[in-house]
C-alpha cells in the first residue's frame, strides 16, 4: 500500500547580520592615528593643533598637580547652581502657563520674545548688573537653560491626552489630584528632555561664562591657553567638556530608566 508522503517543512535559520558595531571604536581611532601622523610629519603646525600625544601628556601633568579637577570642581558648582535656579524658575513658569489659560496669557509671550535674545548678549548687562564675581556666570547659566525646560514642560502639560483628563474628571477626581496623578506624569517623557537640552546649553554657555573675568573654571583653563597658544591644554579642556556632555546624557537616560519604568511603549523600547 502506498504511504502519502508529507513532505517535512523546511528548516528555518536564522540569518545573523553581521555586525558593524566596531566601527564605532575604530573610526575614532583611525583619526586620532591620522591626526598623529600629520602631527609628527608636521603637516599640521604644534601651533595650529597639538599632536594626540602632547594632548595626553597635558591631560596626565593637569591632573596629577590637581589643577584640572580643581577647575573642573569650580565649574560643575556654577553649571550646578545655574541648572537648579533654571529647573526651579522654567519649570514654574511652565506649570503655570500650562495649566492655566490666564497664565499662558500672562507668561507664554514674553518667554517666546525673550528665548530668542541671544544669551552672548547680555554679558556687558550682567557685568554691569551683578559685577564681575560669581553671580554673572552662573546668571548667564540659568537664563541659557531655562527655556528649554519650560518649552519641553509646557508642551506636555499641553499634550497630555484629552481622554484621560476626561477619564480623570468621571471617576471624580480633584484637581489638585489630576495634576498629581495625570497630568504630571503625562508631561514627565518632555520635561526629561527638555532637561537633556537644558543640560547641554548650560555646558555650552559656561565656556564663554568662564571666559568674561574668571580666575577659575574649565572655561578660564581655555582662555589662559589661549594667550599661551598652547593649543594642548585647549584641546584638553574641549575634551572635558565633551566628556561632561556625555556623562550628564548617561545621567538622564538613567533617570528615564526609573522614572518612566511605569509606560508600556518605554520598557518595549528599552533594550
Amino acid at each position: 500500500m502506498l504511504q502519502s508522503i508529507h513532505p517535512s517543512a523546511p528548516a528555518t535559520t536564522a540569518v545573523r547580520r553581521p555586525s558593524f558595531a566596531w566601527l564605532r571604536v575604530l573610526s575614532p581611532l583611525v583619526l586620532l592615528a591620522l591626526w598623529q601622523i600629520a602631527s609628527s610629519t608636521g603637516l599640521i603646525s604644534p601651533r595650529t593643533l597639538a599632536a594626540p600625544s602632547q594632548v595626553l601628556a597635558s591631560f596626565g601633568s593637569l591632573l596629577a598637580s590637581g589643577e584640572l579637577e580643581h577647575h573642573l570642581l569650580i565649574s560643575l558648582g556654577r553649571a550646578a547652581r545655574g541648572l537648579a535656579f533654571a529647573i526651579v524658575l522654567g519649570g514654574g513658569l511652565a506649570l503655570i502657563a500650562g495649566l492655566s489659560r490666564t497664565g499662558e496669557y500672562i507668561i507664554d509671550a514674553p518667554i517666546q520674545m525673550f528665548r530668542t535674545l541671544p544669551v552672548v548678549a547680555l554679558v556687558p548687562l550682567f557685568i554691569i548688573w551683578f559685577g564681575i564675581g560669581e553671580l554673572p556666570k552662573i546668571a548667564l547659566v540659568t537664563v541659557a537653560a531655562i527655556f528649554p525646560i519650560y518649552l519641553a514642560l509646557y508642551a506636555g502639560i499641553r499634550g497630555v491626552d484629552a481622554n484621560l483628563i476626561e477619564l480623570a474628571g468621571v471617576i471624580g477626581l480633584s484637581r489638585s489630584a489630576l495634576i498629581r496623578h495625570v497630568i504630571l506624569p503625562g508631561a514627565l517623557p518632555m520635561a526629561l528632555v527638555g532637561l537633556r537640552y537644558s543640560l547641554a546649553i548650560s555646558l555650552v554657555i559656561l565656556v564663554i561664562a568662564e571666559q568674561v573675568n574668571a580666575t577659575s573654571g574649565i572655561g578660564y583653563l581655555i582662555s589662559d591657553a589661549r594667550d599661551f597658544m598652547r593649543t594642548d591644554v585647549i584641546v584638553v579642556g574641549l575634551l572635558v567638556y565633551a566628556l561632561l556632555g556625555l556623562t550628564v546624557d548617561v545621567l538622564v537616560r538613567w533617570l528615564e530608566r526609573r522614572l518612566l519604568a511605569w509606560r508600556p511603549s518605554f520598557v518595549e523600547a528599552t533594550p
